[in-house]
């Protein structure tokens, strides 16, 4: 039978359960969220004459927890409008609502004998058949079904997302004995595809997989501090992201986290985990024990290895604690041959490489920290996982390592680094300078490395069948770095075409934050001539960290400053061209962008013929930062679209406004149901891909799709009516009360007014009907007139400089 979850129960508001509920919610899951009743008025209850009878009262917890995770920022809800799918209420008055629901998630308090108490309230209600999950982070999954039911233990389960559950993509799902295969397969299907996870099958052992390594490897560190005599702004400096790890490092990361979440996963290793070899590494060194003594838990108690003040000048200042003295004090700078080595190799497996070498702290601690790392993760085989891949995924999505550790070994060389691991002389506890001997049989079998890459499709080396098998899933996945060698079909120094098989093409950026300049408009056009001829379509996306930041703004101020006016009309004429043929081009061109789409960015998807994006997209015209307007067709574009959307009953002017501002404030969508409502987007031309990895599959299928239905190239438009006059009289008008009540500088209303000139048609003294080329036309003429002011050059050189918008 088909399961579909149209209604998911959540039980427990707190951190977890809130931000969980949210994410069903961002997926278009009706969500009942429930807590429980108060036992004491508040003051301000008392004040109004409730009583604890009083619903409000009843579900005063559950509110206002829900109302707390909706205030955060980054937000847990993609849009403010999504609230509405989440019904709150409480266990005593709305459990019986449950068995409405496809799927109860317990969150409440990580204590087992509250959990059972819970689950025994669950079972009154539940429909046979319902999924049952907790979402403990520790407490063995198999001891939560004592007394329940064969058919609430068939369909219970752990499901341990991880915080905040909308941006890290680890979803571990831990099954006991009773749990139903079925009823496993569902979860990990249903975690990947509509909640856009990394789903990690797991075993029932403390900590489960992510936690277990993960915690490992920071207290392993916390160790070697002490060892090596190291500061806290040394270890995040080495242990970011030239190590191919979060910015937050370590310590930042230990900050945000809370040293006491941290403590209490430790403490949970130490009492169960009695057979691990290392597990003198989760008994805590002694200035972390005296931190959490003193309370010095992170951004919760306001310091922990961090600690902001305010200087004699009143300035924010961030100190580093030392970790010798427990004392605060100023950060050092700090310096490193192997990092300054390791900042011009882009390729993270190359830069493993440059980093194991190196000569300086950076190198001995990298050494002293993956060295025991390897020995631990391969001893964990098949204790915590069958399938050593699996440790690789938790360490991606869970804690945001680029590489998990079996990658970085297979970077390092997994034969090479055997000797490397005995020679190491600054030892772990627990480590033996050995590793299991499934990595040896590995070896022996004539197997040299942990993954390769076969036909396209990532494979893995199966411990049992002692050969490499294609990874679960991995078949259904394009994944650009594994086809670009074989299949690259032209390229020049910041673009790559691949063929994508079934007559469908990919163009992909590669320039630093795939900024868009001649090399990636060459490429563009060359993969539209290609698809046109050869083809039956076009996808433009990348496996970068972000989409595009949009244009190469140096190539723009170098032009400007040297006043070449003559070749910068020709090259925004190009990006304008370019725009325009991604739009009415013969074959059907999907943009698939994801992360920052900015600018040109944002521009291109604006006139694709169908946009598949990432939900986690993050786009905006943000031209206004550095002293223009769009000048790549997003300022036609949103003069085209409010064109569409005037309406005879309406005052046009409003719509005209609503879009106006858009541009004018550099709105960037939070998500990409926000870029929607924003305007980037158009209804029926746009699809959300929740997992990142299936962006450039899904993209593709858009592409066959449309050129299957028989894709008709477009005809340019000329029927865009622009108000002239009337339009620019409120332009102006507006602009002017803005800059008299200081809200925007001169120089913001000369940018207004050039942004109205173009989205109003110019001075026309009646609405008109124009074509698409006379407001590309007076769209370059304003972006140009712009580019020669002083104040667009002082903010370009800003940006550029500071990486900051400057408002002057």
């Amino acid at each position: 039978m088909e399961r579909r979850i149209k209604k998911v129960a959540v039980l427990g508001s707190g951190v977890m359960g809130s931000r969980i509920a949210c994410h069903f919610a961002n997926i278009g899951v009706q969500v009942l969220l429930l807590d429980i009743v108060p036992r004491e008025l508040s003051t301000q209850e008392e004040a109004k004459g409730l009583t604890l009878a009083s619903p409000v009262v009843r579900n005063r917890i559950v509110n206002s927890s829900l109302d707390t995770a909706l205030k955060t920022n980054p937000s847990p809800i993609y849009s403010k409008s999504y609230v509405k799918r989440i019904q709150t209420g409480n266990f005593e008055d709305n459990m019986s609502a449950i068995a409405q629901c496809g799927w109860v998630i317990e969150v409440v308090v990580e204590r087992l004998d509250i959990k059972k108490t819970v689950f025994e309230q669950v079972e009154q209600y539940r429909k046979p058949g319902t999924l049952i999950t907790s979402n403990t982070s520790g407490i063995p999954i198999h001891l939560m079904t004592e007394g329940r039911s064969d058919d609430f233990k068939a369909h219970f389960c752990g499901t341990h997302f991880f915080n905040p559950p909308r941006y890290l993509e680890l979803l571990e799902v831990i099954p006991t004995a009773e749990t139903k295969p079925e009823v496993v397969d569902f979860l990990l299907h249903y975690g990947d595809k509509m909640l856009g996870k990394t789903v990690v099958l797991c075993k029932d052992t403390p900590a489960f997989i992510g936690n277990r390594i993960g915690v490992y490897s920071m207290l392993a560190l916390t160790h070697l501090v002490e060892q090596m005599g190291l500061s806290v702004e040394e270890v995040d400096k080495y242990t970011g992201p030239a190590m191919g790890h979060p910015k937050s490092a370590t310590f930042r990361t230990a900050d945000v986290v809370g040293l006491d979440t941290l403590v209490n996963v430790a403490n949970g290793l130490t009492q169960n985990v009695p057979n691990d070899e290392a597990k003198e590494i989760f008994q805590l060194p002694s200035y972390i024990t005296k931190m959490v003594e003193n309370k010095w838990l992170g951004e919760k108690s306001k310091q922990g290895f961090y600690k902001k003040v305010k200087d004699e000048q009143g300035n924010s200042v961030i100190l580093s604690l030392d970790l010798k003295t427990l004392e605060y004090r100023e950060q050092e700078k700090v310096r490193s041959v192997t990092l300054e080595a390791t900042k011009p190799v882009e390729d993270i497996r190359k830069r493993m490489k440059v980093y194991e070498k190196g000569t300086d702290t950076a190198g001995m601690l990298f050494r002293a920290m993956h060295y025991p790392l390897f020995e631990y993760v391969s001893r964990r085989v098949p204790e915590i996982t069958e399938d050593f891949y699996r440790i690789d995924d938790a360490m991606r999505a869970g804690f945001g390592w680029e590489l998990g550790p079996f990658e970085v070994w297979d970077a390092l060389g997994v034969r090479e680094t055997l000797d490397k691991i005995r020679a190491e002389e600054r030892r772990l506890p627990g480590q033996q300078g050995e590793v299991s001997q499934w990595v040896h049989d590995m070896l022996a079998a004539g197997c040299e490395s942990f993954y390769k890459v076969v036909d396209g499709v990532r494979h893995y080396y199966d411990i049992a069948a002692k050969g490499y098998r294609p990874i679960p899933g991995a078949e259904d996945l394009i994944v650009l770095d594994h086809i670009r060698d074989s299949k690259t079909l032209w390229k020049n120094s910041g673009v790559t075409i691949t063929d994508l098989g079934d007559g469908i093409i990919n163009c992909e950026f590669h320039t630093k934050m795939n900024t868009i300049g001649g090399d990636v408009i060459q490429g563009i056009n060359k993969a539209i001539d290609l698809a046109e001829t050869e083809y039956r379509g076009l996808v433009i996306t990348n496996d970068g960290k972000n989409f595009s930041a949009g244009a190469n703004i140096g190539m723009i101020f170098m032009m400007a400053v040297e006043q070449d006016f003559d070749e910068l009309n020709m090259a925004v004429r190009m990006f304008q061209n370019t725009a325009m043929r991604i739009r009415y081009s013969a074959i059907p061109v999907v943009v698939a962008p994801f992360q920052l789409t900015l600018g040109g960015g944002c521009e291109f998807s604006m006139h694709a013929d169908f946009v598949q994006l990432h939900a986690e997209t993050y786009m905006g015209l943000v031209e206004f930062g550095v002293g223009v307007i769009p000048g790549g067709g997003g300022s036609k574009e949103f003069a085209l679209r409010a064109s569409d959307e005037y309406k005879a009953d309406q005052i046009v002017q409003n719509t005209l406004k609503e879009r106006f501002l858009t541009v004018g404030q550099a709105k960037v969508s939070t998500s990409a149901a926000e870029a929607a409502e924003l305007g980037y987007l158009q209804e029926g031309k746009f699809g959300i891909t929740m997992n990142r990895k299936r962006l450039l599959a899904d993209a593709k299928a858009k592409a066959l799709e449309l050129a299957n239905a028989g894709y008709v190239q477009p005809t340019p438009r000329n029927d865009i009516k622009v108000l002239g006059n009337q339009g620019l009289g409120i332009v102006y008008l507006g602009a002017a009360s803005m800059r008299e009540s200081n809200y925007i500088s001169e120089h913001d209303q000369k940018i207004s007014e050039k942004l109205g000139w173009v989205m109003c048609g110019g001075n026309l003294s009646e609405p008109t009907e124009v074509s698409e080329q006379y407001l590309l036309d007076i769209e370059r003429k304003a972006f140009l007139e712009l580019c020669a002011e002083r104040k667009t050059l002082e903010r370009i050189q800003h940006m550029l400089t500071k990486g900051k918008a400057l408002r002057n």
